[in-house]
């Protein structure tokens, strides 16, 4: 008999800054390179996050942005179209900690040059303005009236009971700016929490993670607690994600839906970033959602014509006679997850203009 006795003791686990510091390592020189637009956006995805997560970061943990910052001028004079991206890296490397002042200086070179008012909608110049005062700086000091028309597209409730992504991504990314990504208090309406919540109930609906996050996220910027059974889910979704590693790693992932569920879990004080990271090519994928019940439902109101009503209790038997088990099951967590679950519907149903000739 054997006197050896083998011990499975578990290995040191990776600490939380050792995870940072490998998410930046990856995404700064192994998943994409040179001046691809596409690595501009990653990496100002990822350090926006840290950066207004307040994230401490271990010495050394920016050295692989090091020569970014070097020529960040060079970059900025040849490609002034993608100055906010720029200018967004530039400022949070500054801000978490890397030294140097450029960021400044740069940010009255765009002013100067007028970059902000090329911009042709209200949410870029938003981001244009948030950006350069971080600075000190107003690139648009002539336009009073910006704040007012972005409260007045968020206040229009009705224009997100419907399925309309980019108006609701429009409506996160308005909340983020106009809180300076919760630092300050947005001074939302009654009318524009409502706006997130119907906005809300649709990505669970449609069991979309990436825009449920945001909303979240959002809602905490402006002082709500958003509903326990999306976050709830969300948090189970950031436990599902696997990370593949190697050159065969594919950038075609969910890189994007994997940093705002984690970035909700920092806002709202669960673990974030769990999964081992490392200094190599990462890939993030979720895995395979539930189908939501969101086009089963869109469908059942479309074919019911003149039938259709903004009733739910009238419209509920007609829609659940069509949906899943599973179908069934997320809209029922719908209803329960917020109390203006009917009045989102009487939108939804979209009643207005039946029987309209034209």
């Amino acid at each position: 008999m054997s006197n050896v006795i083998e011990l499975n003791v578990p290995s040191r686990l990776q600490s939380l800054g050792a995870k940072r510091s490998a998410l930046i390592a990856s995404f700064a020189s192994h998943r994409r390179f040179g001046d691809d637009v596409f690595w501009l956006k990653e990496n100002a995805e990822l350090l926006n996050i840290l950066e207004c997560s307040d994230a401490c970061l271990e010495t050394g943990a920016l050295a692989p942005h090091e020569g970014f910052y070097a020529q960040v001028e060079k970059r900025l004079g040849f490609f002034p179209q993608y100055y906010r991206f720029l200018l967004s890296i530039c400022l949070d490397l500054e801000d978490l900690g890397m030294a140097g002042d450029k960021g400044e200086t740069l940010c009255h070179w765009v002013a100067r040059e007028g970059l902000a008012d090329a911009e042709l909608s209200d949410l870029q110049r938003a981001e244009a303005r948030r950006l350069m005062q971080r600075r000190g700086i107003d690139p648009l000091p002539d336009d009073t009236g910006l704040n007012s028309r972005l409260h007045g597209f968020i206040d229009r409730s009705e224009t997100f009971a419907m399925p309309n992504k980019k108006a609701a991504y429009e409506l996160t990314h308005i909340v983020f700016y106009l809180s300076e990504y919760g630092r300050r208090d947005p001074q939302l309406s009654p009318a524009a929490i409502t706006s997130l919540e119907f906005a809300g109930l649709l990505a669970y609906l449609d069991q979309n993670a990436d825009l449920l996050a945001e909303i979240c996220v959002a809602l905490r910027f402006a002082g709500f607690e958003p509903s326990d059974i999306w976050e709830h889910w969300l948090e189970q979704e950031v436990h599902r994600f696997s990370v593949a590693t190697g050159p065969q790693a594919s950038t075609g992932d969910e890189y994007h839906d994997y940093f705002v569920c984690n970035w909700l879990m920092t806002v709202s004080g669960r673990d974030a970033f769990v999964k081992e990271a490392t200094h190599e090519r990462m890939a993030f994928h979720r895995a395979e959602p539930f189908i939501g019940p969101l086009r089963a439902m869109s469908q059942c109101m479309f074919d019911l014509e003149d039938q259709r009503s903004g009733d739910w209790q009238a419209m509920r038997p007609h829609i659940e006679d069509t949906l899943s088990e599973v179908g069934f099951e997320i809209l029922s967590e719908a209803q329960a997850s917020s109390d203006k679950f009917e009045a989102f519907f009487a939108g939804f149903a979209r009643t207005g203009l039946r029987g309209v000739v034209l």
